[in-house]
């Protein structure tokens, strides 16, 4: 008896509809055509004897099923991806195509200051950047969008493996001649909860700094309403507040052009860990530890 499985390819469209929730949008995601796309998932189904999408005029629904398959083919497609690994890895180091994700407190400081030189010592290694929070980057590294991920600890990332970069100390940035500004260091305990800016949610760096202050109410009283660093440092540019800034940033001229002075956190494990962090038991582990040390010497 003639047994058919299902193809990586069938599987890839499964998940990319999982994902985007429109036909549509996982076909281009999968750079085919919608019809293309809707066929696979009907030939699927058709092989596999059952319904795993229920499709509507308005809306795009998994059956239970369904949605224990996509969790098959996550683990299918990552094996897969991890097998190309295996073969990539014997050869030259660094060499071939390598997915980073990057999160947005580090990508613009960090990537130009090593990825000139990385082109420049590495020419053989592809390199494909992805910007995108930390929730974000390591879902895409377990579904294996990404190989590896640039990020900032302590953050839940599941079963990964991990080389330290860098430790990245905080600075609290005042306008320049603010009347409450310290001359050297600054204590937590002299942060003004009501005129601290700090980040939206879902950037970590907005919980690593308020940790590193020890202070519960700052989480409650602080005005989150920064997309960006550089939005941050705008309004603080304007008098509209005082935040805290990663030393990278300084270090990368953020402050440059502005009014703002920053001085250092003074508190425990006033610091972020950036690291380089991958799925554990990779084949590629040690071409990471190897990037990681690239990354090191930026």
């Amino acid at each position: 008896m003639t047994v058919y499985h299902p193809t990586l390819k069938q599987l890839q469209y499964l998940v990319a509809l999982h994902e985007h929730g429109h036909f549509g949008r996982a076909a281009e995601a999968c750079f085919v055509s919608q019809s293309t796309l809707s066929a696979g998932l009907r030939d699927l189904e058709a092989l596999l004897g059952v319904v795993l999408v229920e499709r509507t005029k308005r809306a795009v629904r998994f059956t239970p099923l369904g949605n224990t398959v996509v969790a098959k083919a996550h683990r299918i497609l990552r094996e897969a991806e991890e097998l190309s690994d295996l073969v990539q890895s014997s050869g030259q180091p660094l060499s071939g195509e390598l997915r980073m994700s990057v999160i947005p407190t580090i990508a613009p400081f960090l990537l130009p200051r090593m990825l000139p030189r990385l082109r420049r010592d590495r020419p053989s290694l592809k390199l494909f950047l992805r910007e995108e929070p930390s929730a974000a980057a390591i879902e895409s590294l377990h579904h294996g969008r990404a190989d590896c991920v640039l990020l900032a600890l302590p953050y839940a990332t599941g079963e990964v493996e991990k080389e330290t970069i860098e430790l990245d100390a905080f600075f609290v940035a005042f306008p320049r001649d603010d009347p409450r500004d310290p001359p050297d260091e600054v204590l937590p305990s002299l942060i003004d909860e009501n005129r601290l800016l700090l980040l939206e949610d879902g950037h970590c760096l907005k919980d690593h700094a308020l940790a590193a202050c020890n202070r519960p109410e700052l989480r409650a009283s602080a005005a989150m309403i920064g997309t960006s660093l550089h939005t941050l440092v705008q309004m603080v540019d304007n008098g509209l507040g005082l935040t805290m800034l990663p030393e990278m940033a300084l270090d990368a001229g953020i402050l440059n052009g502005t009014n703002v002075v920053a001085r250092p956190l003074k508190a425990p494990n006033a610091n972020r860990e950036i690291a380089l962090v991958w799925r554990k038991n990779s084949p590629r582990s040690e071409e990471f530890r190897l990037l990681a040390e690239e990354l090191r010497a930026g």
